[in-house]
Order: structure tokens, then sequence, then C-alpha cells
């Protein structure tokens, strides 16, 4: 009621408060709306602040926290994909969740110290902080809650996944404990390749000797042994990884590769199994490869009976959602296996796999749509246009019994036209449509063209072989018809002399002599086009040389300088344990020491990710922008709302980058200049545009002085967005904050377009 009482006298409302909205709400008048007499609204304005809440007003949700231990850090793809299901399954709490997330990086950090240390600083930062609910994904993370729960979180639910029985050696459960188990099942994805490649007699099983692939291992050769009989299987676990490729670059016919999971080499280097090296196995093998999980396929893996993270994530999540409701874990039943069987279409048609050979509710990815949903958008405004043209048709049947009468009005306006006609600046031309008849030529035609006037009149346009595509010109002719104008339409001419130009060409549909002319305007642009052409080329270029440069300072950074640093913590932390007792200054001193070379290393991982974003590449767009978001806000301790709607995963590579650039440089600006204590970030998909939009409630700025003082921001902004086609609005006003709004045409025709366009 107060709200509409304010918005009644002109006022404009905002809420400052939580992201649930449920806080106090600050109103201010209306800048740039404000009447006249908005200076007597101020005591009933105050009035209505001071009045009792009624029971309309918001309800405050009671806060629930859920502390969730991953074994493994964000760069896995498949805790990416545990943690983003898991975030949405949350959202849909009655609660006020406070999400904690810690990382045990049993890979980067894999020894007994290390980890006990990291344990430990868990226990220690939780310890006046306890949670309502803790969420264990992976085998470590499970073995570390059954060692240290009834001790350290006593009587806390815990909910699992991530995990079989056999990697935590069947752990004593007691009743705080349920989720669901992995269920690993390498024989189902055996038959499947079996039905759709039955010739096949190798086997190759391609794994690695991390400790989590010799449990694969052990897992595939159990449940693999039946068929040693009548198929030559072959372990691939121990070779380092350029042997590895050499030797599935050349199986013998009849092979397939299962691909069990490779996160370190015969020599001990490390990997991430989906997102590096399964797509390097995937890339050199001469044979189909079939994949254990969901998150290896997108690289050119078959797929199989796949243990889905997306499905484990979403168990989880409606698990946790009954616990935060009040069910006690021991009512939940423990699952057991999220598997779905699960292709890659185009995986398929490379090596020539029958479809129709799948298992009934197999879920086929990426396949190819149909020529109807290819084209529906285009043969559907064709259907149209031709019901319009018979309509057209019909009235111009009824409009010809009335043509008579406007005969005589046009001959006297002839004489008229004629002068203003010949003395165009412009090339004007007159051709009866239904035959490219040229009826009259303006004097600047000849300039354009090379052809006198007496050359082309009273004969077809075809004959001079004007224009240089003839599909170009039934397009120009059926608009003219269609919608009786056409403006400013971009077409290839070629002069008498052979010269091809670039002209810009616009038309009227008029009548002479009873008959359906075009009436049109040609001025030449070549030179124009060209100067544009060649700057959209140099700001493409140089864009993509600094995109280059980012990538190979963020490799360099992530994969040589942080493992540098990581290796010379290692060396401290030897060297601590070395040092004699009695050295406990020093001791202490390289403790300190340790402890600022990770945090360095954690800050050169995330300006690697700053200047080249692995999950825009991987997780796609929406990903990506959400995780930006996020560390922006830890590191600027800002908050930031971010909202993301209907964003396809599978954007064009150069359409994600520049929103992604664009969503960066806003947010920096925002925290540099605005001022503002909040900042809202949303990325939309309306209709055939993809739009994004950054907004702050800070100072504002003067746009004029901007482009002056805010150095090459902006103007980079405009030159990215110009590459896709897109557009950029920035609205400010001094004290009413900021929008930055970035514009980006998205339907298959300017995908195709963009694509051709960069391919030439």
């Amino acid at each position: 009621m107060k709200v509409e009482f304010l918005r009644a006298t002109g006022c404009d409302v905002v809420a400052f408060g939580k992201n649930d909205k449920s806080g106090p709400a600050f109103v201010r008048p209306w800048v740039g709306r404000r009447t006249p007499n908005t200076w007597l609204l101020q005591p009933c304005l105050l009035l209505v602040l001071l009045l009792p809440q009624g029971p309309t007003a918001a309800q405050v949700k009671e806060v629930r926290r859920v502390l969730v231990f991953y074994e493994l850090g964000l760069s896995s793809p498949a805790v990416s994909l545990l943690d983003h299901r898991l975030s949405i399954a949350l959202e849909n709490s009655p609660y006020q969740i406070e999400l904690y997330r810690e990382y045990l990086e049993t890979t980067l950090f894999p020894g007994p110290e290390e980890q006990q240390e990291i344990r430990d600083s868990f226990i220690r930062k939780y310890r006046e902080r306890r949670p309502d609910l803790i969420i264990a994904f992976g085998p470590s993370s499970l073995r570390f809650m059954t060692d240290i729960h009834e001790k350290s979180f006593p009587g806390v639910p815990i909910v699992f996944g991530g995990t079989s029985p056999e990697e935590v050696d069947n752990p004593k459960l007691d009743s705080h404990f349920t989720g669901v188990w992995q269920s690993w099942k390498p024989e189902k994805t055996l038959e499947l390749a079996l039905r759709l490649k039955p010739d096949t007699k190798n086997v190759f099983v391609v794994g690695g000797t991390s400790s989590f692939d010799r449990h694969l291992e052990v897992i595939f050769k159990e449940h693999l042994r039946e068929y040693e009989k009548k198929l030559n299987l072959f372990y691939l676990v121990d070779l380092d990884m350029p042997g590895l490729l050499d030797r599935v670059g050349h199986l013998p016919n009849q092979s397939i590769i299962l691909y069990t999971h490779l996160g370190q080499d015969g020599k001990g280097t490390k990997y991430i199994g989906a997102s590096q090296s399964g797509p390097m196995v995937v890339a050199a093998a001469n044979a189909p490869v079939f994949s254990p999980s969901d998150v290896d396929l997108g690289y050119g893996a078959v797929g199989g009976d796949l243990e889905s993270f997306e499905k484990e994530g979403n168990i989880v999540g409606g698990v946790a959602l009954r616990v935060l409701g009040g069910e006690k874990p021991q009512e939940i039943p423990m699952e057991k296996g999220a598997n779905v069987y699960m292709i890659d279409w185009r995986a398929m048609k490379r090596w020539g796999l029958n479809e129709g050979n799948l298992p009934p509710g197999s879920v086929v990815l990426n396949r190819e749509p149909s020529l109807w949903q290819q084209n529906r958008r285009y043969m559907i405004p064709g259907v149209i246009i031709l019901l319009a043209q018979t309509f057209a048709i019909l009235a111009l049947l009824w409009q010809r019994s009335q043509r008579r009468k406007t005969e005589a009005e046009l001959k006297r306006s002839e004489n008229k036209f004629s002068k203003s006609f010949r003395q165009s600046p412009l090339a004007v031309i007159i051709t009866r449509l239904r035959d490219s008849y040229l009826l009259d030529v303006s004097e600047s035609f000849e300039q354009l063209t090379g052809w006198q006037r007496e050359e082309v009149i009273h004969k077809m346009a075809p004959e001079f072989d004007l224009w240089m595509n003839a599909e170009r010109r039934a397009e120009f002719v059926n608009k003219v018809q269609a919608q009786g104008r056409v403006s400013n339409l971009e077409v290839l001419i070629r002069r008498k002399d052979g010269q091809t130009r670039t002209m810009l060409l616009s038309a009227e549909l008029i009548e002479m002599d009873g008959e359906r002319c075009a009436l049109s305007v040609v001025a030449d642009i070549t030179e124009r086009k060209l100067v544009e052409d060649a700057l959209s080329n140099v700001g493409r270029k140089l864009i993509e040389a600094h995109e280059e440069e980012r990538r190979w300072v963020a490799r360099e950074l992530h994969d040589d300088l942080n493992q540098r640093l990581a290796l010379l913590a290692v060396n401290l932390d030897v060297l601590n344990r070395e040092l004699p007792p009695s050295a406990s200054n020093a001791i202490v001193h390289t403790a300190e020491i340790k402890h600022q070379i990770r945090e360095l290393g954690m800050d050169v991982q995330a300006l690697s990710h700053r200047l080249h974003s692995s999950k825009l590449e991987y997780l796609g767009l929406s990903a990506a922008a959400g995780a930006f978001c996020r560390e922006f806000s830890d590191r600027k301790q800002i908050p930031v709302d971010f909202r993301c709607e209907n964003i396809p995963r599978s954007l064009p590579e150069e359409v994600s980058l520049c929103l992604f650039r664009v969503l960066q440089e806003a947010l920096q600006n925002a925290a540099k200049h605005s001022g503002s204590q909040k900042l809202q970030v949303s990325i939309t998909l309306e209709a055939d545009h993809l739009r994004l939009t950054v907004s702050d409630f800070g100072s504002g700025f003067n746009m004029e002085d901007a482009l002056k003082t805010l150095g090459l921001g902006i103007t980079s902004m405009r030159e990215r967005l110009k590459i896709v086609d897109g557009e950029l609005r920035i609205d400010s006003r001094s004290g009413c904050g900021t929008v930055v709004s970035a514009r980006v045409p998205y339907h298959e025709k300017s995908v195709v377009a963009r694509a051709a366009s960069s391919g030439a």
C-alpha cells in the first residue's frame, strides 16, 4: 500500500536490501519526473514511512548455512557442473542460503601432510560458524567427513555424491549420512559399442596412473573379464602422453577405445581428465572413443552408458532441499547410480555408426537439425509473402478499373518529373519489372555505368550484364513487388569497361502506361565501402591479436609461473620439515613465506582466469559470466546481482567472447568511477537478439567528458560489438547512476553471415 501511494504521488520507489528483497525499503523522489508541487508531498512521504508495517510486508527468510566440500577445484568440468546444478537446486529453497564452498584440491596438493594441513584449516575456519548442512563431493571429501564428523560437526546432516563405495573402502556411515553412490558400468558401454560397431575385435582401455585412474582400471578389469574370451583386450595405462597418443593413432582395424580417466600419465605429468587428456586422446585416435561420464562429451568422444554429473548434481540438490526442509537423513534412502545412455551425434556420423542400433531412451546430443528446423523461419515468411502477393494481385485487378481515372493527371505531371529526373545528381533508372526493360535513365547513370543513354533505353538490362548477381536482382524485384519499396540495398554493378562497383540502391514501385515499374535511385559507395571494410578488418585483427596475447599470457601464468610457485611452496615445506626443532624462528618464518607464496599463486591463478576464462570455452557464457561476477564481487567487495535467462550454452565463440569482454570492461569502469555500493548484471535472450546490461547506482557521468578521460574502454567495447554486428548504448546522468547495454543479433541468418564474412 505504501508503494502504491508513493507511485501515485509521482515518486520513485527504490529498494535497497538483501538479494531476496526482504530488506528495508527507502524512497527518493524520481529525478526527471518531479512535478511543480512535489515539495508539498514531502510531509506525506515522511508520514507514510513512519506508518507501521501491514500484513502485506515482505517476510524475512530464515538463514541456513550450507557447507560444500569438493575434492577438486572448479578447473575440473565435473566439479563445475555439479556446483552449477547444486546452486540451481538451492535457489528453490524457502530459506536464505549462506553457501560456503571449499576445495581439497587433492590433485594439486596430494601429500598427506598438505591435505592434513588443509583439512585442519577447514575445521578451525568453521569452528565458530556451524553449518546446518554439509555436502561432500568426492571420495576424499566423504572420507574427511567420516573421520571428523562426530568430533568437529556433531549432529550436522551430511549429503554426499561424486564417489563409489569402492573408492572409500565401504566406509561406515552413521544415521547422519545420505546421498547418491556412483556406479561405473563399463560393460554396458562396451555392449553399446558392439551394437554400434559389430565388427569390433580389439578393445583398447586407455587410462592413467593416479589413484583415481587406478581405481577405475580395477573396476574396468573386473567388469570386462568375461569379454576377454571373445575380444582382444589391451590396457594402455602406464604410457607417457606422447607415447599414448602415438599408440592410439596407429591402432589396427576393427578396434575401439574405452577411455577411463587420465589424471596422470606414466611420467607423472598431471592432467584434467575431461578437458585436457580426454580431448587429446580423442583427437589422436584412429578409432572411435567411448567415454565414462557426461563431462567427457563434446570433444569428439562417442559416449556410452555415462555417469551423469548433471543428473547427480540434481539428485544431491534435491536431497539437500529435503534435509533443509526437516527430513532426517536416515529417512531418505541412498541412491545408486546416476547413469544414462548419452551419445554425441557428430561423433557417430564421423565414424559411420548407425543411430538405429542405439538402445531405447538414449539421449542424442548435437543432432543436426532437419530441413524444416533449419528453414522454417524462411519458409513461413515465404508462404506469407506468397499469400500477400496473391491478395496484392487481386487488389491490382480492382485497381485497374480505377487506373484510367488517374492517367490524365499523370500525364500532366510527367513534364515536371522529366526535368527533375534528368538533372538528378544521383543515377535514376526506370525499369519495367516484368522483363527488366529499361524505360529511361538519368544523365548521372551514364557517368556511373559508362553506358550512354542511347545504348540502353528500350532494351533489357540483362543484355548489358549490369548486375553481378542475377539472384540478387531477383530478390530486388520480389521485394519491390511485395513491399512497394526497397531502401539502401547494397548491390554489385559491372560498368561498361568491366570495373565492379558497389552501389547503394533504393527503389519505389510505380505504374507507367499500365505497367508495374521500379523507380530506382543509385549511389556509388565503392570507396566508402572499402574504407569501412578496411577499418573493420583492422579493428578485428587488433582485437584478435589482443585476445591471442591474453590467451598466451594466461597460459604462461597458469601453466608455468603458477606451477613454479606451487613447487616453491612444496620446497619450502620440505625445508621446514628438515630444520631442527631449535630453529623455531626459521620454521615460523618459512611457514609464513609458504603461506604468502600460496596466496600469490592463488592471485596469479585468478589473474590468469581474468585474462582468459577457460570456463567461457568449456561451459559457455552463462557459467563464465556468473563465475566472473562472483570473483569480481569477492575481489572488489561490491555485491553484484547477476541474472542470466534463456542463454544457449553453445553460442558462437566470437559472440560469447565479445559479451564477456564488454562485461569485464563495464564492471571495471563501474567499480573505478561510479562509487556505487551495488551492481546489477543481466544477460537475456530477447526475440532475435542477446542483451547484456550492467547497471550501477553511483554518481553517473557526462558522456562527452567520459570519452575524453576514460581512455579506450568505451571505444574498445564499441569496436568489439561492431565485429558481431552489435551495438552499445550508455545511459548516464549525474547522480542517477549508469546503465551500459550491449545488444547483439542472434538468429541463424546473422550467425551464418558472420561465419561467411569471417571465413572470407
